[in-house]
């Protein structure tokens, strides 16, 4: 859609054509195509009349609601294995949480973008490779399979994000647009999972006024068919409604940007009269790590939200800030972790810190060098953005890396 938008956009008979024929498509891939093409004087008509449109929200075509009516029972049956067949739930759900909702997450977007074949044949194997694979690992809680867990999510959104991509994997924008996606489609799922505990707060204080206990029943039942369906309907309802947290979004980063900042600024001040440093304390070090990528994730997002206005600002200077503090972290994470592996040897634990310690520190060090000449006025905005996502493979590469070869580098320890 964003091809033919792009490609006709001069045409206002094919363009009118192109809204009839899927209004929510046409009006998620113009909103995340505007601020392209704003200049033009159809762009503004166009704008205006997809903001300004009554009706609320929409719910997409029938078939659309069919098939998320549809997923989200699969998704439901999958994540209730364990008590259907019986099966481990420290073995399962460890294992294959991911896959609940990757295939049809997957699915729907092939199905949207209009893969072609190839593409989806490499996902496909890709994945399957993944489901086996993990399924094979011996083990309940060894070091390497912990790690594999951990690092299979990685790999799985990855492959979302070139579902999502379609014919467009190789270009900035959209890659950035699948950033800014996911952004919309956390908040929304945060929103609609408070929602979802205020109700299960209410059905079993009801229930226990008439003293039935609904837990087992709920918890094998209801719970299982809900959680998945939290993200399904989250994704759905951002794709077919961008206006409807894209606003929400923006707001949340530019907020947390400096609240993070000074936090992280107040708490490498209070470690130095804590007593408790990354360097001696291994809780510590894990804190560090579990805040770095934190950070890291606040500002691939902000930076995505910011990338939609070209214009400088102030929110520039306070993204700069915080990569800064943030390498300074991730300096004093790094440190540790070889002093660490100086001192008590090499551990799979160790050696999966270390490389994603690196790989970030490099990347951190890339985004700070863009936006320092951003807010320099030396270069443009865009051009953190295409830092940022045009590392995202080498993600993938180190997790596949850790998933596929540490638990045989490591005798499955």
């Amino acid at each position: 859609m964003r091809t033919e938008i792009l490609t006709h956009i001069n045409d206002p008979a094919y363009l009118e054509k192109l809204y009839r024929s899927n209004k929510s498509e046409f009006k998620a891939s113009f909103t995340t195509l505007y601020p392209e093409i704003r200049e033009k004087p159809i762009s503004e008509f166009w704008n205006e009349r997809l903001n300004s449109e009554a009706g609320g929200i929409s719910w997409g075509s029938n078939n659309e609601l069919v098939y998320v009516g549809v997923a989200t029972f699969l998704a439901g049956l999958i994540a209730r294995i364990p008590f259907t067949f019986s099966v481990s739930e420290d073995f399962f759900y460890p294992r294959n949480i991911a896959f609940i909702i990757f295939p049809v997450l997957v699915a729907f977007f092939a199905w949207k973008n209009k893969l072609p074949t190839k593409t989806i044949a490499i996902i496909a194997a890709i994945s399957s490779a993944c489901l086996i694979y993990i399924n094979s690992l011996p083990g309940i809680e060894t070091d390497t399979l912990i790690l594999a867990c951990l690092h299979l999510p990685v790999l799985l959104w990855i492959l979302i994000g070139v579902a999502f991509s379609g014919k467009e994997i190789r270009n900035v924008n959209k890659r950035l647009e699948f950033l800014r996606f996911n952004g919309d489609v956390i908040v929304l799922s945060v929103l609609l999972g408070i929602a979802g505990a205020i109700l299960t707060g209410i059905t079993f204080g009801l229930f226990s006024l008439i003293e039935i206990n609904i837990e087992e029943f709920f918890q094998q039942n209801l719970v299982v068919f809900g959680l998945p369906a939290v993200p399904i309907i989250a994704v759905y309802l951002t794709w077919t409604n961008p206006q409807l947290v894209n606003k929400v979004s923006p707001i949340i980063a530019k907020l947390f940007s400096p609240a993070v900042l000074i936090m992280l600024t107040v708490y490498l001040v209070a470690i130095m009269y804590s007593g408790k440093d990354p360097y001696n304390d291994r809780d510590s070090l894990l804190l560090f790590n579990l805040v770095l990528i934190g950070v890291m994730a606040l500002i691939f997002f902000s930076v995505a939200e910011s990338s939609k206005d070209q214009k400088k600002s102030g929110h520039f200077w306070i993204l700069f800030l915080l990569s800064i503090i943030t390498i300074i972290v991730n300096s004093v994470a790094l440190s540790a972790i070889l002093i660490r592996i100086s001192e008590l040897g090499i551990t799979p634990n160790r050696m999966a810190v270390l490389g994603s310690n690196i790989l970030m520190l490099a990347h951190l060090l890339m985004i700070a060098a863009k936006l320092f000449k951003t807010v320099s006025k030396k270069s443009e905005s865009s051009e953190v953005g295409k830092t940022i996502v045009n590392y995202i493979p080498l993600y993938f590469i180190w997790a596949a890396f850790v998933f596929f070869l540490f638990p045989v580098l490591f005798n499955f320890q």
